[in-house]
């Protein structure tokens, strides 16, 4: 390592890939990686916003791409023009709006099934078909704790799909185990994302969910930046099929 000192959450010599790097939690997963000396291959689908991430990228030889991942061709020309990785963040994933099940419809629940949980595993799918991922690496999942525990009624399509991905983290973990890939994912709480900033409830009600929370405030998108980092690095290395959950306490 640069600095010469013993650091075994450094990403030195690694090539990590991050999706969903436009905003929020993959876009601070970005630039931490980066800082803790990794090269970095981030895609999302804003470009405007992708840029920004990537000028916030310390170090050079970082890469980045403009995809829409539920284009299948669009996604086999990317993972083709991939270099070998040592890490996946998959994290691309959008939010459906609060509906109970009399509210339901078959094509939203399609949608959100096919972005947060059809899409990403099929990416790595590809990633482990055109073996872009090298021995002794680390995929991880963003999958929320909506996958684990009713956090908000009328949620259950978004809850569904992160669920989904906590179940087939494990069947895949067990899968690629003799490949020497570990597969995991992290559970997030509320997080300050666009994702959650959308006006749909009050200051007063945010005020409210808050307190449901222990350590009082919603998390940052660095807090679990630093979960999935740990997953990603050698400290985590006899580690895999493991739901990470990082959410200020709520879950308790």
């Amino acid at each position: 390592m640069a600095s010469g000192k013993y650091n075994p959450f450094s990403l030195e010599g690694k090539t990590i890939l991050v999706t969903g790097a436009s905003s929020g939690i993959g876009k601070a997963t970005a630039i931490e990686c980066s800082r803790l000396g990794a090269k970095v291959v981030i895609v999302g689908r804003n470009e405007e916003r992708l840029l920004q991430t990537f000028s916030l990228l310390e170090g050079d030889s970082h890469l980045h791409f403009l995809i829409e991942l539920s284009d299948d061709d669009a996604v086999d020309c990317f993972v083709s023009s991939l270099p070998l990785i040592d890490g996946a963040v998959l994290c691309a994933g959008i939010a459906s709006e609060t509906r109970p099940l009399l509210f339901c419809s078959k094509d939203e629940f399609g949608n959100v099934m096919n972005i947060n949980t059809f899409s990403t595993i099929e990416l790595l799918r590809k990633l482990v078909k055109k073996k872009k991922i090298s021995k002794g690496a680390s995929v991880v999942f963003v999958s929320s704790i909506g996958g684990v525990t009713v956090f908000n009624p009328g949620n259950g399509v978004y809850g569904a799909s992160k669920a989904a991905l906590n179940s087939l983290m494990k069947f895949y973990a067990v899968e690629l185990a003799p490949k020497k890939i570990r597969v995991n994912c992290v559970n997030p709480g509320r997080v300050y994302t666009k994702l959650i900033d959308r006006g749909i409830i009050s200051e007063e009600q945010q005020k409210k969910d808050i307190e449901k929370y222990p350590l009082k405030r919603y998390g940052e998108p660095e807090d679990i930046a630093c979960g999935i980092i740990y997953l990603l690095s050698d400290a985590s290395v006899w580690v895999t099929g493991h739901s990470l959950v990082i959410d200020g306490g709520y879950s308790i």
